[in-house]
């Protein structure tokens, strides 16, 4: 029976992952969650899940909502959790810069992370692979696209490796050009073609700010260098991404738009239990799949991804708070659609450069970031 603690557990990744573990109640047992403000639907998890110790939210106005658990709240909720609970395995499902901390600790810990939390290993890539070399420790990818190059690396060797190739859908604007961004609305954008997403990343989807984040997570989970990983477009979402070899095969991971499936992965691997689908791939009733080479023109903010990739160091964590600033700052409707990848590419322009950034100085330039674009808009 292995144990789990969930973080982000009222968003989407979250309850999927509590289906999942609901799925296979012979596996898995729920010991603690974490979420940010949602009381009443973390109540409902906590009423359902006997088993779970600990309960972390962070408004703390809410603590004395939930019952039954010992509550932790506040700012550190999620890394008190962490220390104050038996467990076997972290899903780490919060979305934005405030997950790395958690996925630090629980490595630390010597306890294995599931990690659907981008930031981690994109503001902080450098200190979690330092953290995972020290305690031997693993990262099970659940983003969809990480779980596809995963499998698919399953019985090869990294060195054996030409390329990994990840497929992007392009996001909610992908048939229109870039002049015709210019006046694109909140409403518009969000309205995904493929997946059921939250707004953030539904957004980034559209700037391909995502795909961008994807790119350097490789980097990180497969230890191969930039040059090695590619970027297509795929409109349909069913080839999730690919791993080219050097005697040219290609081994590509199929599903449907259903996070499920890479979430039990990670949390079953290397078994593959049956799992319950609401619609599963059925390759009689698929339409043609299309694969189109990426414009990096069209979308400027993957290129940025690679070059600040590259450079590493705390670059990571400025063009996330950036893009996690612009991005509220669009979805209130105060800056434009387009004005997202200005403020990114004028944060990542002016940010100071620390070369081997400590956790303090890393979250010293995601505020720093996140207060330029407010102030570069102001």
């Amino acid at each position: 029976m292995k144990r789990i603690l969930l973080l982000g557990a009222t968003g989407s990744i979250g309850l999927q992952t509590v289906d999942v573990i609901e799925q296979h109640p012979d596996k898995f047992c729920l010991v603690g969650i974490a979420a940010g403000h949602q009381a009443d639907v973390m109540q409902k998890i906590i009423d359902k899940h006997p088993s779970i110790q600990v309960a972390g939210i962070s408004d703390v106005s809410k603590a004395n909502q939930l019952k039954g658990v010992k509550v932790f709240s506040g700012t550190n909720a999620m890394v008190d959790c962490i220390e104050n609970c038996e467990y076997d395995l972290l899903v780490n499902a919060v979305v934005g810069f405030r997950g790395l901390k958690p996925t630090l600790t629980s490595l630390k810990k010597g306890i294995d992370v599931a990690l659907a939390n981008k930031e981690s290993l994109v503001a902080g890539g450098v200190l979690v692979r330092k953290t995972l070399h020290e305690t031997n420790t693993k990262l099970y990818p659940i983003d969809s696209e990480h779980s596809a190059i995963f499998q698919s690396l399953q019985g090869n060797r990294n060195e054996d490796v030409k390329r990994l190739i990840i497929t992007a859908s392009g996001g909610s604007f992908r048939d229109k050009s870039r002049d015709e961004l210019s006046d694109v609305t909140v409403e518009q954008t969000l309205k995904h073609p493929n997946w059921n997403m939250g707004k953030r990343i539904t957004v980034d989807s559209a700037t391909m700010v995502n795909k961008g984040f994807e790119v350097i997570e490789a980097h990180y989970l497969f230890d191969l260098p930039y040059e090695k990983i590619d970027t297509v477009l795929h409109r349909q979402s069913i080839v999730h991404s690919m791993v080219e070899y050097n005697d040219n095969a290609i081994i590509a991971q199929l599903g449907s738009a259903d996070m499920r499936l890479p979430i039990q992965y990670a949390l079953c691997y290397p078994d593959r239990p049956v799992l319950k689908e609401d619609h599963p791939l059925d390759m009689t009733k698929t339409m043609d799949l299309n694969f189109k080479e990426m414009d990096y023109v069209r979308y400027p903010m993957l290129k940025l991804a690679y070059e600040i990739g590259k450079k590493e160091g705390n670059l990571g964590a400025v063009f996330n708070g950036a893009d996690e600033q612009a991005v509220q700052l669009f979805l209130e409707k105060k800056i434009s659609f387009l004005q997202i990848e200005e403020s990114i590419e004028q944060a990542c322009k002016n940010g100071k450069y620390i070369e081997n950034p400590t956790i303090e100085q890393l979250e010293a330039s995601d505020a720093w970031a996140r207060k330029f674009v407010i102030e570069y808009w102001d």
